[in-house]
């Protein structure tokens, strides 16, 4: 399996993070030592089972790494042209690749084993996408003061994930209502509304099911797709906001504390 990372995008004076990018990338903003992507590149090359890499969105001098083949091409204007572009050079590194990973790249609490079970989850070929969700339990075990949007379905109560699995030939397509749900990526309520209005007064009483929304978003939008119920809170935890970027600085210095620490033999 491959990876494409998406990691463009400068945050203007108008929006939260922009004190913190000082005028430069999002991506490139600084976390317990590291750039916030590189915290993505670092879970990827630890991966079992990815093979190679391609971040969309930055230029080449900014001296990230990855222990995987890593290909970096500049951004292309939008989320839907990023993964577009990365989609395409993937296949023309390897043209009988079929799918591959796709990550935020500010998503920095990512990790290999999270990476692992997802590839687990998208064995079937035939599936456009694998789209990660997490239930707000999940969430907040793992994040009680991260605060986020969540739909309210008859089985569940979710928000969106930032690592999913998609079908590079589609992804590679031209495709009005898919660039619509990519570029509405963390506003449920916006992505819900290309289900149709009957559909949303269903999910408004909560009488709709995971199966039923899987189901009516692909007939929606001509995809074969499967929604996959995340047990790790990570998956949901991209950085939009200052409080985000806080929280996750202070828990990504524990982890690395924890991590770095000797073992003590007695």
């Amino acid at each position: 399996m491959n990876a494409i990372v998406t990691a463009g995008g400068v945050p203007q004076p108008d929006q939260p993070l922009y004190k913190a990018a000082r005028g430069g990338y999002k991506a490139m903003i600084d976390i317990a030592g590291k750039p916030m992507v590189q915290w993505v590149l670092d879970a990827l090359g630890k991966s079992n089972d990815i093979e190679r890499v391609v971040l969309v969105g930055l230029p080449l001098e900014t001296g990230l790494d990855c222990s995987r083949p890593l290909t970096v091409l500049p951004d292309q204007g939008d989320m839907v042209s990023n993964i577009r572009a990365g989609a395409k050079e993937l296949l023309r590194q390897d043209p009988d690749v079929t799918h591959a990973i796709l990550a935020s790249g500010d998503l920095p609490a990512l990790r290999a084993e999270i990476v692992d079970w997802l590839i687990c989850q998208a064995q079937d070929p035939e599936q456009d996408i694998y789209y990660t969700l997490v239930e707000q339990s999940v969430l907040e075990a793992g994040f009680p003061e991260i605060k986020r949007t969540y739909i309210n379905l008859k089985d569940a109560k979710v928000t969106g994930g930032d690592l999913h699995c998609i079908r590079l030939q589609a992804a590679a397509e031209e495709g009005p209502l898919w660039e619509r749900m990519v570029n509405n990526g963390g506003k449920p309520a916006r992505r819900a509304a290309l289900l149709g209005y009957d559909t949303m007064f269903l999910l408004m009483l909560r009488q709709l099911s995971l199966a039923d929304a899987e189901r009516t978003v692909c007939k929606r939008l001509g995809i074969r797709g499967k929604a996959v119920l995340s047990p790790y809170p990570e998956i949901g935890i991209d950085i939009d906001k200052p409080h985000d970027l806080e929280l996750i600085r202070e828990y990504l210095a524990r982890r690395y504390e924890k991590s770095a620490s000797p073992t003590v033999k007695v």
